[in-house]
């Protein structure tokens, strides 16, 4: 090889940097992308008048070690989110997307290999010519002219967006679930205690009817009303002693390990001290607030992106073939006394005949993209719905509360009053048995209230995008 064919090596590094530059100002394909407008209404009824005004940080702003006041739940979250298994899935799908989009991003520039190689073949003359080479290469690098490529790097780019957005949903909802079966265990508790401070006031009751029995003081009626009391109780505490193991279980299953030994004591349902009035602000901040609705729209902008990249298929398709290096006869003079060669290979493809393949591809690119626009949709109305849920149920148990608080004050005047009149022969059996039990069952009707009441406070907190910010 000639001097002159040494200097042409250069070529090739500067035929790559030409067309590297030519797909770095390649055209665009890919549709003007315009947010749907969301199909819900501008204000959440009555109850966004009221909370629009609110001075303070909306949900999204307020991190959840300031909105659960309990210092066990706080503890409870935090295992919860180190251990919890469905976070770690949402963590590890975000690297398994990035590592596709660095994929992506590596078929926008050349890749360069370096290699040897040795071939020997027979000639005419019956003996064998050898051939070595060393050098680099690029082998069908696609100028980007008409934006395929780069339409499917943005593509994969949207994609490692929304599932940064799925994992903070699934941070949410994990928050929001754990606080709820910590609440629920805490009124397992509370009807426990309920449960067991009125078996021992029916043991003693049913004590002091048996012996009123014994001595003809009380008749056979009135000692089967006071076991059946009793045994109804009794039952009771064996149902509140299940339900509470059993919360206890999903518990454990929420924080990815057994509950530990040291957690600190944890506070009353009446005592939660949540924020009752969250400014719930208008339907389209929770498109910037909700994660799930940022998730489906980036999916909406991967799919448009996706129509980008079929489009471009249409149009010709210039690839690079090219290397650089040497090449000798013999293998122990390859790096001392061998050639210089170069070699520089472009191909245009025009597609004429694909039998409406690339067609094909683009219908499916739109249709996936409309797709995405219903679910897009769907997601806002879907979130819609759950913070109108939420505002109503805010403000209904807490009427509920207050009425359920009267009644149970209502009922233990009663059970006062009867038990005089039947002390005093004023009241018949019948009558005390009804007040006990209705009783009984108005103070679980209470508790239950008390929990539905403080969970509606933390699904509110949810729907409104809470519980991602930590401090």
């Amino acid at each position: 090889m000639t001097d002159q064919t040494l200097r042409r090596m250069p070529i090739l590094c500067w035929a790559t940097g030409v067309i590297a530059v030519l797909g770095l100002t390649a055209c665009s394909l890919i549709p003007k992308y315009e947010r749907p407008e969301a199909p819900v209404p501008a204000q959440f009824a009555d109850a966004t008048a009221r909370a629009s005004v609110d001075p303070r940080a909306g949900a999204a702003d307020i991190a959840w070690q300031d909105f659960f006041r309990d210092r066990r739940l706080q503890r409870l979250i935090e295992l919860a989110l180190q251990n919890n298994r469905d976070l770690r899935v949402a963590v590890l799908n975000i690297e398994q997307t990035r590592a596709l989009l660095q994929v992506k991003r590596a078929d926008e520039l050349p890749t360069v290999n370096a290699g040897v190689t040795g071939s020997r073949v027979p000639n005419s003359s019956a003996s064998i010519t050898s051939t070595f080479t060393a050098g680099l290469s690029v082998t069908s690098y696609e100028v980007d002219l008409f934006g395929r490529v780069r339409a499917l790097s943005q593509a994969a780019q949207a994609q490692l967006l929304a599932s940064e957005e799925a994992r903070k949903t699934v941070h949410i909802a994990l928050v929001a679930s754990v606080a709820n079966a910590y609440l629920n265990v805490r009124a397992d508790e509370a009807l426990l205690q309920i449960a067991r401070d009125t078996v021992a006031s029916r043991e003693t009751s049913l004590r002091l009817t048996q012996l009123k029995f014994n001595n003809e003081a009380a008749s056979q009626l009135e000692l089967s009303l006071a076991q059946s009391l009793l045994e109804g109780a009794k039952a009771s505490l064996a149902q509140f002693n299940r339900q509470r193991a059993q919360d206890n279980n999903a518990l454990v299953l929420l924080l990815g390990q057994s509950l530990p030994a040291d957690l600190p004591e944890g506070l009353p349902l009446t005592q939660q001290a949540l924020l009752p009035d969250l400014p719930a602000g208008t339907p389209a901040e929770l498109l910037l607030r909700r994660p799930d609705v940022r998730q489906a729209e980036q999916l909406l902008l991967a799919n448009n992106a996706n129509i980008g990249a079929a489009r471009a298929a249409f149009f010709p398709r210039i690839s690079l073939t090219g290397s650089a290096g040497l090449v000798s006869g013999e293998m122990n003079s390859l790096f001392n006394n061998g050639s210089a060669a170069w070699s520089f290979t472009p191909q245009v493809l025009m597609p004429i005949f694909d039998a409406g393949r690339n067609q094909a591809n683009l219908d499916a690119a739109k249709v996936g993209r409309d797709i995405a626009v219903v679910q897009f949709e769907k997601t806002i109305q879907v979130g819609f719905r759950e913070v109108s849920d939420a505002l109503v149920a805010r403000d209904t148990y807490n009427e509920q509360v207050r009425a359920q608080s009267a009644q149970l004050a209502a009922e233990e005047t009663r059970l006062q009053l009867t038990d005089l009149r039947y002390t005093q022969g004023a009241s018949n059996a019948l009558e005390l048995l009804d007040a006990k039990r209705s009783l009984f069952a108005t103070q679980q009707a209470t508790v239950l209230a008390q929990v539905q009441q403080v969970q509606s406070l933390v699904n509110l907190y949810k729907v409104l995008g809470g519980g991602w910010t930590a401090k």
